[in-house]
This record gives C-alpha cells, sequence and structure tokens, in this order.
C-alpha cells in the first residue's frame, strides 16, 4: 500500500490563520509530494454536531465557507479529494464497532477531549455533555481508518488523538487479525508553527473564543485585530525594554516573517534576530512592530481573498468538486468497511452457499 493522507475541519466556521500553521499548510506540501498516492481532506460536518446539534443550519452554511477557505489557500481538487463526511456512512458504522474496544475512562483521559470540554464549558460528569462530543476520539479513529490513512497531519493539539486512534487500531488488530491500517501523525516542520497564538496572547486561536484572524479577513478588520494584538503588558513606553515570549506580535513573526520582510517593510533590520534584539533592549515600540506585520499578514491574506472571490463566483463548480470527492470517498471507505465485516465474520451476505454451510455445521446437520 502506499502513502495515504487523510485530515479536515469541522464546518463550524470560517477557518483561521491558525488553522493555515496547524494544518493546512501541511496539505499544501502534502499535494505537491509525489510520494502520496491519495490525499482526502474531509469536511466533517457530522462531528460538528456534536456540540451543535441544535442549530444544524451553522454545520450547513458553514459547509461552502470551509470548501472555499480549501480552495483559497491553494487545495487543488485534481490531486486532492474534498469529501463530505455525513454523506459516508461506513464511518458511523465503524465508530459503532470501535465503541467496543475503548473504556470510558480511557476517553476520560484524552487530554485533547478534557481541554475541549473546558474550552466549550463541559464538566465530567455534566448531564449536558452530549455522548457525541465525549466519543469524539472514536469518531475520528473511524474516519481515519476509513481511508486507509497512514499519514494524518495535523497540529500539535490533535497528538492525543492520533495516539487513542493508534491504540484503536493496534486493539481491533489484536482480536480480528491485521486488519486496519496503523496511522503516523505528521506535524508542521517549524516548530514554532505547531501553534498560532490568539491575538489575546491565549495558548490557541479559536473561533470560539473570538481571538483569531480568518482566512478571508478584510483589509480593515485585519488591521484593527492587528493593531490591538496582545504584547508585553509592561512595555508602556518605546524606551522599555520588551519581553518577545509571550508576546503574540512575536509569535506571528516566528511564523509568518521571513528575512525578505525586512528589506520590503522594514529596512531598519535584517533579520527578525535584530528586530527581537532591539525590542528586548527597547527603543522600538509595539505599534511599529504592528505595522510591520500588517504589511506581512495582508501580503499573504490579499491573495487569499482574490483567490476566494474567484470560486465564489463559480460556485457551481465548488459543488461539483464536492460531490465527485464525495462520491469517491465512499466507495474508499464503504471497501474497508467490507473488509472490517468480514474480518469481523458479519459479512452474512456475501456467499449464501458458505453461510448456509456453516449454519448446518453449527446446527449438527
Amino acid at each position: 500500500m502506499g502513502k495515504i493522507a487523510l485530515t479536515g475541519d469541522r464546518p463550524t466556521g470560517k477557518l483561521h490563520l491558525g488553522h493555515y500553521v496547524g494544518s493546512l499548510n501541511n496539505r499544501l506540501n502534502l499535494q505537491n509530494d509525489k510520494g502520496f498516492d491519495e490525499i482526502y481532506v474531509m469536511l466533517a460536518d457530522g462531528q460538528g454536531l456534536t456540540d451543535n446539534f441544535d442549530n444544524p443550519k451553522k454545520i450547513r452554511d458553514n459547509i461552502i465557507q470551509v470548501a472555499l477557505d480549501y480552495l483559497s489557500v491553494g487545495i487543488d481538487p485534481n490531486r486532492v479529494t474534498i469529501c463530505i463526511q455525513s454523506a459516508l456512512p461506513a464511518l458511523t458504522e465503524l465508530t459503532f464497532y470501535y465503541m467496543n474496544v475503548v473504556t470510558v475512562p480511557r476517553l476520560e483521559r484524552n487530554p485533547t477531549v478534557k481541554a475541549e470540554m473546558v474550552l466549550r464549558g463541559f464538566n465530567e460528569g455534566d448531564e449536558g455533555l452530549p455522548v457525541g462530543f465525549f466519543t469524539y476520539p472514536i469518531s475520528q479513529a473511524a474516519d481515519i481508518t476509513a481511508f486507509d490513512a497512514n499519514v494524518v497531519p495535523v497540529g500539535e493539539d490533535q497528538k492525543p488523538m492520533l495516539e487513542q486512534c493508534r491504540e484503536i487500531v493496534h486493539k481491533f488488530n489484536t482480536i480480528y487479525g491485521e486488519t486496519l491500517v496503523m496511522p503516523e501523525i505528521m506535524l508542521p516542520k517549524n516548530e514554532k508553527a505547531t501553534r498560532l497564538k490568539g491575538l489575546d496572547g491565549k495558548e490557541k486561536m479559536s473561533k470560539s473564543l473570538n481571538n483569531c484572524i480568518y482566512l478571508s479577513e478584510p483589509a480593515d478588520s485585519l488591521k484593527n485585530k492587528v493593531m490591538s494584538m496582545y504584547t508585553d503588558p509592561n512595555h508602556l513606553n518605546v524606551s522599555d525594554p520588551g519581553q518577545v515570549e509571550g508576546n503574540a506580535v512575536f509569535n506571528f513573526l516566528d511564523v509568518f516573517c521571513e528575512d525578505s520582510h525586512f528589506n520590503e517593510y522594514l529596512k531598519d533590520y535584517k533579520n527578525l534576530d535584530e528586530m527581537k534584539e532591539h525590542y528586548r533592549k527597547g527603543g522600538l515600540g509595539d505599534v511599529k512592530c504592528k505595522k510591520f506585520l500588517l504589511s506581512i499578514l495582508e501580503e499573504k491574506i490579499s491573495k487569499f481573498r482574490a483567490e476566494r472571490e474567484k470560486w465564489q463566483n463559480n460556485l457551481s463548480d465548488v459543488y461539483d468538486i464536492l460531490n465527485i470527492g464525495t462520491k469517491k470517498a465512499k466507495d474508499k471507505t464503504d471497501a474497508t468497511f467490507t473488509r472490517v465485516k468480514k474480518a469481523m465474520h458479519m459479512d452474512y451476505f456475501i456467499d449464501k452457499d458458505k453461510i448456509v454451510k456453516e449454519w448446518k455445521e453449527i446446527l449438527g446437520k
């Protein structure tokens, strides 16, 4: 089997720069890597319902928003299969069976689940906690294994989910024989880019925390957000020494700044290290740093906006991309589920003669 990659997003809103840094940029690298035979990107609308079940319109409306975000950053439907989760019934069937090889305490120990519960106001034992949300890691394991994915490009925060998926694969294969493919995680190569801070300096950029910059952020809104970013609260005057660590502006510069940007937008310095050194000593103001960052981000996001507008003017083509991709994904996942049922000896209607013979042996006839 060649290299197969699967990744995706819950369509709960437009994607932001955190998604770009954590996974989208990895996907762009994948589609240009000739070593991969198949690459799937999934709109996980079913998982999106786990904490939005009372608002399905939110999920439906954001299918097109996320699809446009994919296309705007350069995901190529000729090299990547974009599909919709809810149209792949094998995924929910696999989830049903995988639930039998995972314990409740193991789910409760999953750091990603615990963090997401806190983020959404759920507590352990909370009567308002949906089972679907709690069993999210099992659903994700079904997604990954259904596509026979052996490479899963994700952000740092998803490592516990991949570890749990690998546990499920190992346990299933131990019981039923070698059936499922063991996946490997692929993290962003730039360690500084494993997670982008929120505009408020919090560790995670999130739609729900309203501390993000969207891939389609309008120019005026982008300016307002950058100019209000969290820096060093003790850096009150330009002459004051400043702290780079924990400073959201420098976190963004670590990820997006290149030496060539200084020649273009800030000729005072040759590289980011020089700029940081000046900030630490004092004499470099936050406004100047933010204006530099704004120029860098506007250069990148303006390209996304232009590409998004092109696809928005051709929505019929976007529909066809999703429809064709989902049909291909259904064939792929159905084949995996057929293999799983055979391994579990639940393939009752494949071979009538074989089953009838088996029944006769059981009944002693």
